[in-house]
């Protein structure tokens, strides 16, 4: 394992061990669910080229959204960071500029999570989270 490789998994766990902390459950769980999603909407377009979508909405309980928001931390661009990492293990393209929103939502019970993706071609991360709203 290179010096660059050993850093990168370094800094992941580093942020799930914040994840566990904050949301007092295992990070993974999260961090698991988008990866998972990346990975179910995966489409091999030819050989040796698998295509995923570029944009992902994590909506997060009120009281974890609170949470994040009080520590300063900017989830989606680590989100973003994990997940880019995650495709390039995989060998994965994306469909266009990756981007992870990340959203309080209401409806979900205190705790939990929901994650949903989908392809927007072509789309800044700023033009993204306007179409997200």
């Amino acid at each position: 394992m290179g010096a660059l490789s050993a850093l990168e998994e370094t800094l992941e766990n580093r942020w799930e061990a914040l994840w566990a902390r904050v949301l007092d459950k295992e990070p993974v769980e999260v961090l698991d669910a988008l990866r998972r999603e990346c990975d179910d909407n995966a489409v091999v377009c030819r050989a040796g080229r698998v295509m995923v979508p570029n944009a992902y909405d994590v909506e997060l309980a009120d009281e974890v959204h609170e949470q994040l928001s009080r520590q300063g931390t900017d989830v989606g661009q680590a989100l973003t960071d994990s997940l880019s990492r995650h495709a390039e293990r995989k060998g994965y393209e994306f469909a266009g500029p990756l981007a992870v929103h990340v959203a309080r939502c209401p409806d979900i019970p205190d705790g939990r999570y929901r994650v949903a993706s989908r392809v927007m071609e072509h789309v800044s991360v700023d033009g993204f989270f306007h179409a997200a709203h």
